[in-house]
């Protein structure tokens, strides 16, 4: 029996520790037969992620901080170098200034404006116009997302603005690159217990609300939504793009009650 991803290549970025969804999808996309290439952000991180991806079989490696447009451009030139050609993308990158997080939205200074749509949105616009062209065959990029785009999660801040701009980027790609037979989904996860949730005040709080309200009654796990990412990476998906599908357990259904 063939495998979903078998004789595919996918590059996930954002994998830095075993706990985070980018891990879980690396993981999942190798269960079924893919080629895995890996990103890591500078030469702190490398040893790290070089670590974690010969666990998982790894094919390859690249340098690529996405603040850097060198490095976004260097990595479409190093994959093609190594003649790898791309089906799949996963942008799994997110980040605002703690000191943002912490206090109240109306206080989020410039600089960390910037920084968290930078980090959080415009990567994802960056890497799509660099990467698309070794697409030739068509293929899936998707983006991790998060309720707190659409409605007020309290401490989410900044981090939600960021969500919404990267949302709306999904269906500017999805409309522009779906030419060239190129899927463009996101995937708005329930939260999770990752490295990354704890920089979010009162996370713990979130986590227990989801469980009480959710229609399943609990929490969503990395493992379910790593395989509506293997859905969406697979021929599985065919036709769907410009969605982001929520796997959190149902709460987005939800209001108050």
């Amino acid at each position: 029996m063939s495998k979903l991803l078998e004789g595919k290549t996918a590059l996930v970025l954002g994998v830095w520790n075993k706990w985070s969804i980018a891990y879980a999808i690396a993981q999942a996309f190798v269960r079924e037969g893919a080629t895995l290439l890996l990103t890591y952000q500078n030469d702190r991180a490398r040893l790290t992620v070089e670590e974690l991806g010969q666990g998982l079989g790894a094919a390859d490696f690249f340098p690529c901080d996405v603040q850097q447009q060198p490095d976004i451009d260097g990595l479409a030139e190093s994959i093609k170098a190594k003649g790898h050609k791309l089906d799949v993308i996963v942008h799994s990158l997110a980040f605002a200034n703690p000191e943002d997080l912490a206090r109240p939205f109306v206080q989020t200074s410039r600089d960390g404006f910037k920084l968290a749509m930078d980090v959080s949105a415009y990567s994802l616009v960056a890497l799509s116009k660099a990467l698309s062209p070794l697409m030739n065959e068509g293929g899936s990029v998707m983006t991790l997302t998060y309720l707190g785009s659409t409605r007020v999660v309290t401490n989410y801040n900044v981090m939600g603005v960021a969500k919404a701009a990267l949302e709306a980027s999904v269906k500017y790609l999805a409309s522009e690159l779906g030419a060239s037979k190129i899927r463009v989904n996101a995937i708005s996860a329930g939260p999770i217990k990752t490295i990354s949730a704890r920089g979010v005040k009162d996370f713990s709080k979130v986590l227990d609300l989801v469980a009480e309200h959710a229609p399943l009654k609990r929490n969503t796990d990395a493992a379910e939504v790593a395989d509506t990412a293997l859905f969406l990476a697979s021929d599985l998906g065919r036709g769907v793009t410009g969605n982001t599908i929520f796997v959190d357990a149902g709460f987005h259904i939800m209001g108050l009650g």
